[in-house]
């Protein structure tokens, strides 16, 4: 069982990785190696050799698995919780996610010292980690918090969004998906706006066959997989609450 949940869940963190790393965003240079071992259906060594590059998704996906002793970094569960959110992000102590982000993904290097404190603080408030945290609360510092506004879009891109498929025309899917915007000073989810986005990979049976009604998740314009409503539920849950960190620092 473990090994079909890794392997399933080594294809699932490949659906989610592609977008960000076909526009050279996230992890190595290897899109093209990932777009033809996604297609091939090969979840295998050669995508995990490839996924533990990224140098902030393996260190998150290692270290939601160690919280909840579950084995290999690449279990389903473990990739669902970092990308949609899930009850694993629940038992992680605040402590041993401040000592990760110190030890494992150096944060403390890469902010200054203000930053960092504002990070601690939400950690204190219960902050977990999930994949819009860190896009929300320390990639925004990270990348100079001047500006915001002029970033939303980029913030928008690399967070987990979803969308309900209203049409489905060739590769292309209309959705109806809710965008965080920025207005006086804050942050708040958007209401629905209408977005066409492209199928890229093919060989993905559940993106191939999507019907009218169905919900996808969308990251970086790529619609990752097919999802249900609790999980669209959990995924906006997860983002508010963490737009509502983002806006103590805003």
């Amino acid at each position: 069982m473990e090994n079909i949940d890794s392997m399933e869940g080594i294809m699932l963190c490949s659906r989610y990785s592609f977008g960000p790393n076909r526009l050279h965003y996230c992890g190595p240079d290897a899109n093209r190696e990932m777009a033809s071992l996604i297609e091939s259906g090969e979840s295998d060594i050669g995508l995990a050799h490839i996924l533990k590059q990224f140098q902030t998704l393996y260190p998150y996906l290692r270290h939601i698995a160690r919280a909840n002793n579950i084995e290999n970094p690449f279990n389903r569960k473990v990739v669902e919780a970092y990308w949609i959110g899930n009850e694993l992000l629940e038992t992680i102590e605040k402590r041993t996610l401040h000592n990760f982000l110190i030890d494992d993904l150096h944060i403390k290097d890469k902010v200054d010292n203000k930053e960092f404190r504002w990070i601690e603080e939400k950690i204190g408030q219960g902050a977990l980690p999930h994949h819009s945290f860190h896009v929300l609360n320390i990639w925004r510092h990270n990348k100079d918090a001047k500006n915001i506004a002029q970033k939303l879009e980029s913030m928008n891109e690399c967070c987990i969004t979803s969308g309900t498929v209203i049409s489905v025309f060739g590769p292309s899917i209309t959705v109806s998906s809710k965008l965080i915007t920025y207005s006086k000073g804050r942050f708040s989810m958007g209401e629905p706006i209408i977005r066409v986005l492209t199928r890229q990979l093919e060989s993905e049976y559940d993106i191939e066959q999507i019907k009218i009604g169905q919900i996808v998740s969308i990251h970086w314009g790529v619609p990752c997989e097919v999802i249900t409503e609790k999980q669209r539920k959990v995924l906006e849950k997860y983002t508010l609450k963490n737009i509502a960190f983002a806006n103590q620092t805003v």
